[in-house]
């Protein structure tokens, strides 16, 4: 999965998108300017392979990513509150989770995009420098609990937990650096992977983190075979896909090439790999890389499509469950 170069396609962009190795597109704040170009765009990647187009779930990337952020400021005011008063505050702020997600999914839908990489799984721990407040809480109970109303919401929409195993408590930004987490195996499986061992067969896939848990694997989560297999499939028991992080991010790379990091990761049990804002390094990728996907993996892909028809927009905005949607929102932020 890689972007595009920009709101239109190009003939590199075409000849990239008939690659059979190519597996969808994600885009980025960078590919809008308007809903009619953004349609034109998702169309015109459609006439030329079909499949499905992502939208990054990244605060820093989209310019409507997932308020997380208000779910993690209502959280430090109930801290305050009674017991009683909590188990409403909950209950309140999963109905505005739901009403998100159908939101969410339905206008990206009706936009020609078929899923978004959410949600957020990580723990605020209050150190992370590239996470912070896109996480929904710092306790794994409301974490799963909203992640699940979102969940829910997502009118047949695909969902992405990240970033496997837990990215919160790293406070280097992978991005840039390389964060490592020297935390002991138990430790990270009573926190950090709580949501994701609680959330089970209702997470349709998940991104595992560009961290390396010093304790656990000398290599970042997403090209360990103990996380990946041993852990996440074996002793969880996920059967979804696996994405990798972006590959063109600092901690990937660990000076080896894309080709290299992108066999690394598929060999460790990715079942597609991103390579994000370098369209023409992808095109490397696609050209360099010799790996055959199992039937498997190629059965958890598919099962990443969209369920059911998409409205389109001017149906969008008269359907009753999405103005109900809206307007909780609207009660609930102002």
């Amino acid at each position: 999965m890689f972007d595009v170069a920009g709101t239109t396609l190009t003939d590199a962009d075409i000849d990239r998108l008939t690659y059979p190795m190519t597996g969808g597109i994600i885009l980025f704040a960078r590919h809008f300017q308007d809903r009619a170009q953004l349609v034109a765009l998702t169309d015109a990647i459609r006439a030329v392979r079909g499949g499905y187009s992502d939208r990054s779930g990244s605060r820093r990337r989209t310019r409507a990513a997932f308020p997380h952020r208000w779910f993690h400021r209502a959280a430090r005011a109930r801290q305050a509150r009674r017991a009683v008063g909590q188990g409403r505050a909950h209950r309140d702020q999963g109905k505005v989770a739901t009403a998100f997600g159908f939101v969410l999914a339905s206008e990206l839908r009706a936009c020609g995009i078929d899923m978004s990489f959410t949600p957020v799984l990580d723990l605020n721990y209050g150190q992370s420098q590239v996470i912070g407040d896109r996480a929904f809480h710092s306790d794994p109970r409301v974490v799963a609990m909203l992640a699940k109303s979102l969940n829910h919401g997502l009118a047949g929409m695909a969902n992405c937990g990240k970033h496997f195993p837990g990215h919160g408590f790293a406070s280097a930004d992978s991005h840039v650096a390389l964060p490592t987490d020297d935390r002991a195996l138990d430790e990270i499986l009573n926190a950090d992977v709580k949501p994701y061992d609680w959330l089970g067969m209702s997470l349709s896939s998940v991104i595992p983190a560009h961290v390396i848990y010093t304790r656990i694997d000398d290599k970042p989560a997403g090209f360990s075979r103990i996380w990946l297999q041993d852990i996440l499939r074996g002793r969880l028991g996920f059967t979804g896909a696996i994405f990798s992080d972006d590959l063109s991010m600092e901690a990937a790379r660990a000076g080896g090439t894309l080709t290299e990091a992108a066999t690394a990761a598929l060999t460790a049990g990715c079942d597609m790999v991103l390579v994000c804002n370098r369209p023409e390094e992808a095109g490397k990728v696609l050209e360099q890389l010799r790996y055959t996907p199992t039937k498997a993996s190629e059965q958890r892909i598919r099962q990443m499509r969209p369920r059911g028809k998409a409205l389109r927009w001017s149906k969008l905005q008269n359907q009753a469950e999405y103005l109900a949607a809206r307007e909780l929102i609207k009660a609930k932020l102002g």
